[in-house]
C-alpha cells in the first residue's frame, strides 16, 4: 500500500495501554494517525507492563498523536466523554477499535458470578455503547470504520462448551459489530481474530504460560492485519468477520516465519487460537 493512509486520520481504541491494543495502535502511528485510548490504567500495574499514559509516549516517538483517556467502557459518562474529548482534540472520529477484553476461561460451574458480569460489561455491553456513542461522529468521515477484536462465530459444541461464559462474550462482540455494520450502512464493522496465539500477557498468564508464548505468533501480525482492514474503502469491506492472516495473504504476505516469538519457530509448530477449527 503506497503513502500513509492513515495520516491525519482518528482512532478511538478501548483498552490499548499494552499488547495487540498497543501494537495495532503504533503501526497506525507510524502513518501518523491520532490515537485516542479509554482505558483504566492511569498507574502501573504490578505484574502488567504498561499504562495509558506510558502508551501514549510510544505513540508520539512513533509519529503519532496520542490522547490518552483515563476510563472505563463500562461506564457510559466515560464513553461519552472519550467520544467528545476525541472530537474536540482532533476533530472527529475516523475509527472505533474495540480492543478491551475480558478473559476467564473458567467451566460455568466454577465461573465466578462477578467475572461473568465482567466479561459481558467489557466484551459486549462496552462494544455496543463506545461503538454507538461514535456513531453520528463516524457519518462525517470519509472513510469509517468499526473494527472489534473477536472470533468468527463458530457456536459449535466444542467451542460453546470449552468455557460458555466466555464464548458468549466473545461471540457477543461479534454479533454486535454484524448488527452495526447491517443497521449503518456506509459505516464499515467488521471482526478480527488470528489463527495462532499471540504473545501476550494474557496468554502468558491463562493460556499456558512459557510453553505457548513460545509457539505463538507477534503482536504485530495483528497490527498489520488491522492496518490493511481499517484502510480498505468502507464501502467494499463491512459485515465481514476476517481472519488475521488471510487478511495478509489477500494483501500480498506470503511468509508469516518473521512474526513468530520465537525466530525459526515453523508455523507447523505454533499454537492454535481458540475458536476456530
Amino acid at each position: 500500500m503506497n503513502g500513509k493512509p492513515l495520516a491525519g486520520r482518528t482512532i478511538l481504541m478501548s483498552g490499548g495501554s499494552r499488547g495487540i491494543g498497543l501494537a495495532i495502535a503504533l503501526r497506525a502511528a507510524a502513518d501518523g494517525a491520532n490515537i485516542a485510548m479509554l482505558a483504566k490504567t492511569d498507574t502501573p500495574h504490578p505484574r502488567l507492563e504498561g499504562t495509558v499514559h506510558s502508551a501514549a509516549e510510544q505513540i508520539r516517538a512513533a509519529g503519532g498523536e496520542a490522547l490518552p483517556i483515563v476510563g472505563d467502557v463500562r461506564s457510559d459518562d466515560d464513553v461519552t466523554e472519550a467520544v467528545l474529548k476525541t472530537q474536540g482534540e482532533f476533530g472527529g472520529i475516523d475509527i472505533v477499535i474495540n480492543n478491551a477484553s475480558v478473559i476467564d476461561l473458567s467451566g460455568s460451574l466454577d465461573l465466578d458470578a462477578k467475572k461473568y458480569d465482567l466479561m459481558q460489561d467489557v466484551n459486549v455491553r462496552g462494544t455496543f455503547m463506545l461503538s454507538r456513542a461514535a456513531v453520528p461522529i463516524l457519518r462525517d468521515s470519509k472513510n469509517p470504520h468499526i473494527l472489534s477484536l473477536s472470533p468468527p462465530l463458530n457456536p459449535t459444541p466444542r467451542w460453546l462448551g470449552a468455557h460458555t461464559g466466555y464464548s458468549l462474550a466473545k461471540f457477543g462482540m461479534t454479533m454486535v459489530t454484524l448488527g452495526l455494520a447491517a443497521e449503518f450502512a456506509g459505516i464499515a464493522a467488521n471482526t478480527l481474530w488470528p489463527r495462532t496465539t499471540i504473545a501476550t500477557a494474557a496468554v502468558q498468564n491463562l493460556l499456558g504460560g512459557d510453553r505457548v508464548m513460545a509457539a505463538s505468533r507477534t503482536a504485530e501480525i495483528y497490527a498489520d492485519a488491522a492496518y490493511e482492514v481499517i484502510t480498505r474503502p468502507a464501502a467494499s469491506c463491512t459485515g465481514r468477520q476476517l481472519i488475521v492472516e488471510d487478511v495478509l495473504t489477500e494483501a500480498g504476505v506470503t511468509d508469516f516465519s518473521g512474526y513468530a516469538a520465537v525466530p525459526g519457530t515453523p508455523d507447523s509448530a505454533l499454537f492454535p487460537d481458540i475458536f476456530l477449527d
